[in-house]
């Protein structure tokens, strides 16, 4: 007897359904079709993933121009030590961002910062149109800067600097916050210093490129002190009195400049008349030296000539006595038309000389003509 057949009902449901298959149940038609949509979309959402990560991977592309240098940073570190982490000009990539960033240093471009003290309240617009409002009775320290010059007194200064960054430039990028205004603040310090050390006449007028190289000197003091970086290109430095005094200031300035025109003049007078002075006194040395060897020269030719006469005198003086007569006597009347030439009379006695003081001019001789042989 087998219990298994005759009693059907006992089997397992577990040993039927492994002997015989379960049959399939038709798919429904709104199944397949969502099937097929959710298919699409996993193919599309694929696609979009990978063009997704192309993008992501090619936004890491980055230019470095001629005048720059470039960091690359990796979860915020330097990729690199020293001078091997700046990237030079050209195309460099890196992982895009969280991962990687990239930081320009403008290294050899020139930077412009301009001055943040020292100027009264304006604004550019109206002192480009000059269309400024007037001055008030006094400044104002809350609106109106100004700095203080050696000599106790107002005045108002601007300035722009031009510089450049020193390469490598990881100092000017890493070690400070905001960089450009710690130079700022350097050039702001170096006006009033520079302020401090002038006269108010010298800071605006007479030494305006003096007063500019202080403060000069003074920025490059505090870029060195906090090693900023930067290498100083160009100082433009602006000062003017204050509006409300720009009359008094005027006036005292053309006092000084008629002083300084009268200062010249009488400088120019007095360069003139002591070149004058010793041209003249030079020439009368001149002519003075010169005399004095023409009369050393005369004086040594009639001692020689004396010298050489004085044998003759000694043998005989009454001889060489007529003999220097006779050679005055025609030098001198050598050009003299009637000569009278008086001798000595024998008996000691003077000659008498009778002179005929209105002689009238013979008429000169006219040639005769000839005689008529007829």
């Amino acid at each position: 007897m087998n219990g298994s057949s005759d009693h059907p009902e006992l089997e397992k449901p577990g040993q039927r359904s492994a002997m015989q298959p379960i049959p399939e149940t038709p798919d429904d038609p709104g199944s397949q079709a969502l099937s097929d949509a959710l298919r699409s979309s996993f193919k599309i959402i694929r696609v979009v993933m990978i063009a997704l990560l192309v993008v992501f991977l090619f936004s890491g592309f980055f230019t470095v121009g001629t005048q720059e240098k470039a960091v690359i940073l990796r979860f915020g570190k330097p990729v690199g030590t020293g001078e091997r982490a700046l990237l030079g000009p050209g195309f460099h990539w890196a992982f895009p961002y969280p991962i990687d960033e990239y930081v320009k240093i403008p290294v050899g471009q020139l930077q412009t910062v301009n001055s943040s003290i020292g100027w009264y309240a304006t604004s550019p617009g109206a002192e480009a149109a000059q269309n400024e409002p007037p001055p008030r009775p006094s400044l104002n320290p809350a609106t109106d800067g100004y700095v203080l010059t050696g000599d106790e007194n107002i005045i108002h200064v601007r300035g722009t600097l031009l510089y450049r960054i020193t390469e490598p430039g990881l100092r000017y990028t890493f070690d400070f916050t905001n960089t450009q205004a710690h130079v700022q603040n350097s050039f702001d310090n170096a006006l009033l210093y520079a302020a401090a050390g002038f006269k108010v006449d010298d800071a605006l007028t007479r030494d305006v490129a003096g007063f500019r190289d202080r403060v000069r000197a003074r920025l490059n003091d505090l870029v060195a002190q906090y090693q900023l970086g930067i290498t100083v290109d160009q100082i433009n430095v602006q000062a003017i009195p204050p509006r409300q005094l720009t009359a008094a200031f005027a006036a005292v300035l053309e006092a000084d400049v008629r002083r300084g025109k009268v200062l010249n003049d009488a400088r120019s007078y007095e360069n003139q008349t002591v070149s004058r002075a010793r041209s003249e006194a030079q020439a009368r040395i001149n002519t003075g030296e010169n005399e004095r060897n023409r009369m050393v020269k005369e004086i040594n030719a009639e001692a020689g000539r004396f010298t050489a006469f004085l044998p003759k005198y000694k043998a005989n003086p009454r001889s060489f006595i007529e003999q220097r007569q006779i050679e005055v006597l025609q030098r001198v009347l050598t050009n003299v038309a009637e000569p009278l030439i008086l001798t000595r009379r024998s008996d000691g006695k003077p000659h008498e000389i009778r002179l005929q003081l209105n002689q009238e001019q013979r008429p000169p001789k006219l040639p005769e003509a000839p005689k008529d042989e007829h």
